[in-house]
């Protein structure tokens, strides 16, 4: 994700960085020059067929509506998976104080024990934490789980379907020792696992989102009908302005051309790319907090934005 001061709208209206003018000016160019062979050729007299803006004017409606509705949809899951990480968030700041107030040992001599329990299931968090971000992005290397996880078992991950459910059940194996050695009262013992199934359901809509793109078929469909309306539309237009085509259709293309990218952009927010949401800052937040609220010294730093981008 882009960090970025808002300003003005002037400001706004000028920026480039952050746009998807970057991705689809070759195609604004195509278009263009399209425009500008035809428009010559019309007014020297070696072109003189063309349409009538009628067909463009019919199926320019129904575009629009199909792109608006393919933006709102990809949006609604760039949305969600932003809720699912704020989710996130507070079932890991619900769980570390769970763990510290309720693990408790009943005889003195356990103390130690205790706290190594809270301290294990508290680091095993953090790694469900940076294990589906792992998990979301297609991400190989585990060096980050090193410290969090026996070595061991960050070695039998590569064998899992679902790397931070295996984890996640390593945790509930964890409260369940608690239970057995009478640290965790009867009654809360329900409260943590209702955390844990908390976790579960954010880990599952992540899931439901990366893999369940918008179907090909419709992507397709939506990308050729943008680029026969823009390549097309010089030659309904070209009757009523003349020689203004090529700057009728820039503007239009740049516009449709746009919406049809900032869907692409939106239908996966967990991409490394720089709209997507930033889940390797809010990760790390997390483990700060989490290293905090259990009275850990080693705490690492924030995530800062690099050449104005969180990932």
């Amino acid at each position: 994700m882009i960090h970025y001061d808002r300003g003005g709208w002037l400001s706004m209206v000028l920026r480039v960085n952050g746009s998807v003018l970057p991705e689809v000016w070759p195609r604004i160019l195509a278009t263009t020059t399209v425009s500008v062979v035809f428009t010559y050729l019309q007014q020297t007299g070696h072109f003189p067929w063309s349409l009538t803006v009628t067909p463009f004017l019919i199926t320019g409606l129904p575009l629009g509506i199909i792109l608006g509705f393919r933006n709102s949809s990809s949006y609604d899951r760039f949305w969600e998976g932003r809720k699912l990480w704020g989710a996130l968030v507070n079932a890991s700041r619900s769980l570390v104080r769970q763990l510290d107030t309720f693990v408790v040992p009943r005889r003195d001599e356990d103390a130690a024990a205790a706290a190594e329990l809270r301290a294990r299931s508290a680091h095993r968090l953090i790694a469900f934490v940076y294990a589906l971000r792992m998990h979301l992005r297609g991400e190989k290397d585990r060096k980050e789980l090193e410290g969090l996880l026996p070595r061991e078992e960050i070695a039998k991950l590569d064998v899992e379907l679902s790397p931070p459910a295996a984890i996640l059940h390593g945790l509930g194996r964890e409260l369940r020792t608690a239970g057995e050695r009478e640290w965790l009262h009867a009654r809360h013992a329900p409260i943590l696992e209702g955390t844990l199934v908390s976790l579960t359901d954010v880990l599952g809509g992540c899931e439901r989102i990366k893999n369940t793109p918008t179907p090909i078929s419709y992507l397709i469909f939506i990308h050729r009908a943008v680029a026969l309306y823009c390549f097309l539309l010089p030659f309904g237009v070209a009757e009523t302005v003349r020689s203004l085509t090529p700057v009728v259709v820039f503007f239009v293309s740049y516009a449709l051309f746009s919406l049809d990218a900032i869907g692409d952009e939106l239908d996966d927010p967990f991409r490394t790319t720089k709209n997507a949401l930033p889940i390797a800052k809010i990760a790390r937040n997390i483990e700060i907090d989490v290293r905090r609220r259990m009275g850990e010294e080693r705490i690492p730093e924030p995530i800062r934005p690099r050449d104005g981008i969180l990932l």
